[in-house]
């Protein structure tokens, strides 16, 4: 049986037997908070318990790292629509301890796309189209600096509202602490 078969023959029983009604909420988050995170899967569950947030309570965007890479990409283009669709009144950017793009270098990941058939000739033509790999697949030297890059760049956005609460914070993946590297609160009264 394949991975995607125990999905559907899971969710087979669990839409059955109605246990999806617990879970049962709208649209519109009760805290009116969009969480940009790490898309690290020891945080799946962590996260949500670390912050007291169930189900309904937030909107939660995940990428690598928790970054916001440019100021009209798809990650900026969810906060826009949560802020003026769906009732976001806060945004927590939460970066975490231990993070796989750490360190991470374009070249690594390159050397790993042709490892597994990615051509020499596909990798030029891209670059050759103006894709430059260097910025757009690199990391960050230490998680905090990541946090506060994303919250720069929210904060300072064009289309979003000048007294917008956007929080820094880092979470650790063993324990689930916070430690607050930017109050929105803060920011906003300046």
């Amino acid at each position: 049986m394949t991975l995607l078969d125990e999905i559907l023959a899971f969710n087979a029983s669990f839409v059955r037997d109605r246990q999806y009604e617990p879970f049962k909420t709208d649209t519109l988050p009760n805290k009116k908070l969009l969480i940009l995170t790490c898309m690290d899967s020891r945080l799946v569950e962590l996260l949500p318990h670390a912050m007291n947030v169930r189900n309904g309570d937030v909107k939660i965007l995940k990428n690598a790292g928790a970054l916001v890479t440019h100021p009209f990409g798809s990650v900026m283009r969810s906060i826009i629509v949560g802020v003026y669709k769906l009732n976001v009144q806060e945004i927590a950017v939460v970066g975490h301890h231990d993070c796989g793009v750490t360190g991470l270098h374009s070249a690594e990941i390159l050397d790993k796309a042709m490892a597994h058939g990615i051509s020499e000739v596909t990798l030029s033509t891209l670059k050759n189209a103006g894709i430059d790999f260097e910025n757009w697949l690199r990391g960050f030297d230490r998680a905090e600096d990541g946090v506060r890059q994303s919250v720069d760049m929210i904060r300072r956005h064009p289309l979003l509202p000048p007294r917008l609460p956007v929080h820094g914070l880092i979470i650790s993946p063993a324990t689930g602490k916070l430690d607050l590297i930017i109050s929105g609160y803060e920011t906003v009264k300046k």
